[in-house]
Parts: C-alpha cells; structure tokens; sequence
C-alpha cells in the first residue's frame, strides 16, 4: 500500500473511505478480490475421457481388426484417428482453461481508493466492499461499484454486455436499486470494465466471484458437456 500524488477528481471533505484497520476486517472475513484458477485436467484424465468415447472405442475395434486381417495400411490408419480425438479433446479443454484465465487477467493490476482518508494505491486484490475507488480515464475497474460522483463519465461494458458502444454514467440518487449491466445514465460499474472518459468516485459493492464478471466466469466453469446423441444410443445398446 503506497500513498499517491493527488488526482485530478475533487474529493470531498465528508469521503474518507474505509480505515486500514476496517480494511484487514474485510479481507479476513470477505478474502481477496480475485476469481478462481481454473483446474487444468492433465493428460491422463483427458486420455480416460477419450477412452470412453464410443468413437474412440471403434476405431480401435475396427483398427484392430484390420490389422488381424492382414491389412496393415487400414489398420494404421484408423488407428492414427484416435490420436486425432485425443488432439481436439486437448484443444477443447484448453481452450476452456484459457477463459476462465483470460477473465481472471481482467481484474484490475493496481486500484486507487481513499484509505483513512488520503488517496492511496493498492493492489487490485485487497480492494473490499464499502472501498472508496477514485476512477480516471483510461482505468480498469477493479470490483462492481455504485458512482456517489461524477463528471462526464463514460465507460466500455462491452467485456460484461457485449455492446461495443461506451455507456455514460450518472450519480446514484440513493433509491435505484443495483440492475443488470448495459444502458445509459445508470450509476452503476461493473469489474473489469474500462472507463474511457471523464473521473468520478465509486463505493464497492461486490468483489471476487460475487461481480458480474465472476458470475460469468462462474457459469463457465460450471459448463458441463452434454452427451452426443452416439454416445447416449451407445449407453442405451
């Protein structure tokens, strides 16, 4: 935790943002603000997923059989199939794993929030709820927060809606109560957004798993590949 040379956005008198004391409570009872590593499968246990795929098992019924008969060519060949099947499984997989990581790496590296009452940077991860953020143009949102103020805030939600349009952002009006991403005048943010435009001050709402983008990264790794319509005949047979 280091102290930083004032920022451009006017912070009021009354905004002192949490104590450092108040700050170990949270990380203590709440943990860090950061998603799950995703659980890479090493190669045995994509190999026995392979294994009892009915495709694998003939191919290697038929490669077998030809190379009884004789046909060593045939037999090779089908049998050089199953290594095929081995490599798309391993893309697959992988290619899971790299999600759920690429939404971890957009937590945000660095945050700036009031500590006892002085601007001070800290690293995205010790970032709790009820944390004062200071948001400048060109920052990473780092946790899911409510704008107490601003001025001509933009940000890109285009990582949590997909809409490649910056929305603007407007002070809370201490009624409206949290919604879903996505529309303008919304004084809501959300982790692992970018702000584009303008500065304001935000408290924190929800870090970690509990953000919009660690509800998405939660859904990914509760995906859970349906059955081939094959493989449930082949159950059934």
């Amino acid at each position: 935790m280091e102290k930083e040379k004032p920022s451009s956005v006017i912070i009021p008198d009354k905004l002192t943002g949490l104590t450092s004391a108040q700050a170990i409570e949270k990380i203590a009872s709440e943990g860090l603000n950061m998603l799950p590593s995703s659980k890479p499968k090493n190669f045995f246990s994509i190999a026995f997923g392979v294994i009892k795929e009915p495709m694998f098992i003939l191919l290697v019924a038929c490669g077998s059989l030809y190379l009884v008969l004789g046909d060593l060519q045939e037999g090779i060949m089908l049998l050089c199939f199953v290594f095929v099947i081995m490599g798309i499984e391993f893309f697959q997989q992988k290619k899971t794993e790299k999600a759920l990581d690429a939404l971890k790496d957009m937590a945000s590296p660095r945050a700036l929030v009031i500590r006892d009452g002085v601007e001070t940077r800290i690293a995205g991860v010790e970032v709790v709820t009820e944390d004062l953020i200071i948001l400048q143009e060109g920052d990473r949102v780092p946790a899911d927060a409510t704008v107490i103020q601003s001025v001509n805030l933009l940000s890109d939600e285009s990582l949590v809606t997909g809409e490649s349009v910056s929305v603007r952002k407007s002070d809370w009006d201490e009624k409206l109560e949290i919604t879903q991403p996505g529309g303008d005048d919304l004084p809501f943010i959300y982790s692992g957004t970018m702000i584009v435009q303008g500065n304001g001050i935000a408290r924190v709402t929800s870090i970690g798993v509990n953000t919009e983008i660690g509800k998405i990264g939660k859904a990914l790794g509760n995906v859970k590949e349906e059955p081939t319509r094959l493989k449930k005949k082949w159950v059934f047979w």
